[in-house]
């Protein structure tokens, strides 16, 4: 698990077939498949008691923790034995197959292997199937091959205690944990104590940076896995909120979890069914008692937080012309006083996308502002002549940010998919193909919805290279006087500043991952375009980032004390030719291609920006692509998750690995620290695939393919899980 283990992984290859044999009954020797198959047919449920799965503990800890983790997680070659691994491999299985492999644990290399007795066997069984949701009762388990043949380990669908959301504390202990709840109160979401995560980014300028400093530079090598909770599978990347030591979690499908910060109980548990396929989704809110949920049919519900019932379910209002299935919500609610804010995406939805403001007492709608600006209105003649059920675009589906001060809220916006129709400006005076208000900052009035500024990144974008990622708030040097700046860095990985109250445009940064942008005009930070690189089927060309962006919805941290900003960043690229995926509509498909760099042998870089000085400072590269938001710390230790997979900590000031934790599958949510007394905890979300884990993980796969490297290990799938860290001794 750490850095500088004594455990090297050559050391297990010659115990392989022992190990795996516990993923997959198809492990076992022949003659004994064969006897199996012939055995009795399935019958009921397994029994077992309390005090069984209490000594079966025991000699789990004993004999087999040092393979399998304290947690059943998986350590090294061993697999998980909770979760969707456990799921796979076992449901639905007679439970003679289980206490096979158990007789047969823990291996030994160069010996003969010593086993379990019967009923050492039978309670570390028992142990498993409570870790995996089924209750004890009075009936002991017998340790019988005869007799466990005619047991079936439940299916999910056939058993409701099999749920890993079921709450895991009785109703007196779920009840004494969540009354210590206290509200999040507006002073609360402006100052969050060091202690809490209250909402995503942390704080309302979106730094995603931590005060807290248990964790340093010096005792980082310490960090343990303190809890793993298992969760469903499916495609979201999740940030979870933490508020008086409980972590809230949304997970798939529609679920929402309230876990134990210290334990990784489930306190309670929430279940959305929407109308239609479950979507992914980035986080939620909390405001009150209340925390705020988007669903994946559009619509937000506020939960008890105490209890997870149900306050309000609002849905979302349509438009004529608007299909429910071609929107969606994903981002986290921004809270504003009473007011919950929220975008909508739209991909090639017609009329765009659009930010609403939901009261947060009923989920009332009280404004919404149109990202795609409509003809006749201000800005409605940038769309080369479109009519309004021709234009699509302009989803909002990153979180926003709040400036009290100023009274603003702002929000990134998303460019079209249908390109085509704007590719080629239309000779009409006073009409443009710029799009607005894709790829802009938009600083709306909380209280009224209304437009106050907007800045243009980089009009009639025809690459899906946007910049709808989180703006940061900070105040910085600029001219010889402080001033108040918005920051965010789009997929092109430029970062850019501007006044937070004007909307003008300030500085840029390039971190020199694309190849689309000649010039950016001081002034004005007006982009000049390389010919080349337009989209034409007759003439290829390799245009670099990928359409995913060398930085995506993984978000930035920003560390105001040191005025250094951490970046994410993948280098990929794409091929523009006929063939291809063909994403946007003027007629070239898109397909991998390699980065001009990629002969250094990575493709995954950190890079500190010094948004002082406006310089790039120091990068780490890495063979495996960033997977995850970065979290900066107060203790000098900068968090990142990548495709190694693993979890690592970065000495904030040069970049050094600190320390590293092996995980067993794909991390892939946004990072949060928290604190519980004097415990400092960090936490990730794995093996929740989405569209941006997916995409790294093929192109980095192939990308080692071309260089002749082979993975050291099988493709990680442990399965979905929460994984929190501490300091152990």
């Amino acid at each position: 698990m750490q850095a500088g283990s004594a455990i090297r992984r050559g050391r297990w290859w010659s115990a392989v077939s022992v190990l795996l044999c516990v993923i997959c009954p198809m492990a076992l020797p022949v003659g004994r498949t064969r006897m199996l198959a012939q055995a009795t047919p399935p019958g009921g449920a397994p029994s077992f008691t309390a005090a069984q799965a209490s000594a079966g503990a025991s000699t789990y800890q004993r004999q087999c923790a040092s393979c399998h983790g304290a947690q059943l997680e998986g350590l090294h070659l061993a697999p998980s034995l909770v979760g969707e691994r456990f799921d796979r491999a076992w449901r639905g299985q007679t439970v003679d197959r289980l206490m096979f492999h158990v007789h047969r644990m823990p291996p030994t290399v160069g010996a003969a292997a010593r086993g379990l007795s019967d009923g050492d066997a039978a309670n570390v069984v028992a142990h498993l199937l409570q870790a995996n949701g089924l209750r004890p009762g009075v009936i002991a388990m017998p340790s019988a091959s005869e007799a466990l043949a005619k047991l079936t380990i439940p299916r999910r669908d056939d058993q409701r205690d099999a749920d890993p959301d079921a709450p895991t504390l009785d109703a007196s202990r779920r009840s004494a944990t969540t009354s210590r709840i206290t509200p999040v109160t507006d002073d609360l979401l402006r100052h969050p104590p060091a202690a809490d995560w209250p909402q995503w980014g942390r704080t309302y300028d979106g730094h995603n940076f931590s005060p807290l400093a248990m964790v340093t530079r010096a005792n980082v090598s310490r960090l343990k896995l303190a809890w793993r909770a298992p969760l469903r599978g499916g495609t979201s990347m999740p940030t979870p909120v933490v508020h008086d030591g409980i972590v809230f979690l949304q997970t798939i499908p529609d679920t929402v979890l309230a876990l134990d910060g210290s334990t990784g109980d489930v306190l309670w548990r929430h279940r959305h069914t929407p109308a239609g396929q479950a979507s992914r989704k980035m986080g939620l809110s909390l405001t009150g008692h209340r925390v705020l949920v988007p669903t994946s049919d559009l619509h937000v519900l506020a939960l008890d937080a105490r209890t997870g019932g149900v306050l309000w379910n609002h849905a979302i209002a349509l438009e004529p012309g608007q299909v429910r299935e071609r929107l969606q919500l994903r981002s986290a609610p921004l809270i504003v006083g009473n007011k919950a804010i929220i975008g909508v995406t739209a991909s090639m939805a017609p009329r765009g996308g659009f930010i609403v403001g939901l009261d947060v007492d009923s989920g009332k709608e009280l404004w919404r502002f149109h990202t795609i600006a409509r003809p006749g209105e201000p800005n409605g003649s940038s769309w080369n002549g479109l009519p309004l059920d021709r234009r699509s675009g302009g989803s909002v589906w990153h979180q926003g940010t709040y400036d009290r001060e100023l009274n603003l809220v702002y929000f990134g916006v998303a460019p079209t998919y249908d390109t085509g129709p704007l590719l080629h400006r239309m000779n009409e005076a006073g009409v443009t193909n710029d799009a607005l208000y894709t790829n802009c900052t938009l600083a709306l009035n909380p209280d009224t919805g209304k437009l106050v500024w907007f800045y243009q990144h980089a009009a009639n974008d025809q690459w899906d290279l946007d910049w709808v990622f989180e703006r940061q708030i900070a105040e910085l040097e600029i001219g010889g006087r402080r001033r108040k700046v918005v920051m965010n860095v789009g997929k092109m990985a430029i970062l850019e500043a501007l006044d937070a109250a004007t909307g003008e445009y300030l500085f840029s940064v390039d971190a020199k991952t694309q190849n689309v942008i000649t010039r950016i005009d001081p002034k004005t930070g007006a982009k000049t375009i390389d010919p080349e690189k337009l989209p034409n089927p007759n003439r290829p060309t390799v245009v670099c980032p990928s359409v995913s962006g060398a930085r995506a919805w993984p978000p930035t941290s920003y560390n105001a004390r040191t005025g250094l900003l951490y970046l994410p960043l993948t280098e990929w690229c794409n091929r523009l030719s006929p063939e291809g995926f063909k994403l946007m509509t003027s007629g070239v498909g898109i397909s991998s291609a390699e980065h001009p760099d990629a002969s250094d042998g990575t493709m995954g870089r950190l890079q500190a920006i010094d948004v002082m000085s406006r310089t790039l400072a120091w990068a780490h590269h890495q063979s495996a692509p960033l997977s995850t938001s970065l979290l900066a710390t107060a203790g000098g230790v900068v968090f990142s998750g990548d495709l190694d997979p693993s979890l690592k900590a970065f000495d904030d000031a040069t970049g050094t690995v600190l320390w590293r934790a092996e995980l067993d599958d794909l991390p892939s949510s946004s990072l949060v620290t928290y604190a519980i007394g004097h415990t400092q905890y960090v936490g990730v979300v794995i093996g929740l695939r989405n569209n941006h884990v997916n995409d790294l993980s093929r192109t980095y796969a192939a990308f080692r393919k071309r260089r002749g490297e082979r993975p050291s290990t099988p493709p990680p799938a442990g399965g979905a899980a929460m994984w929190v860290f501490s300091l152990m001794p």
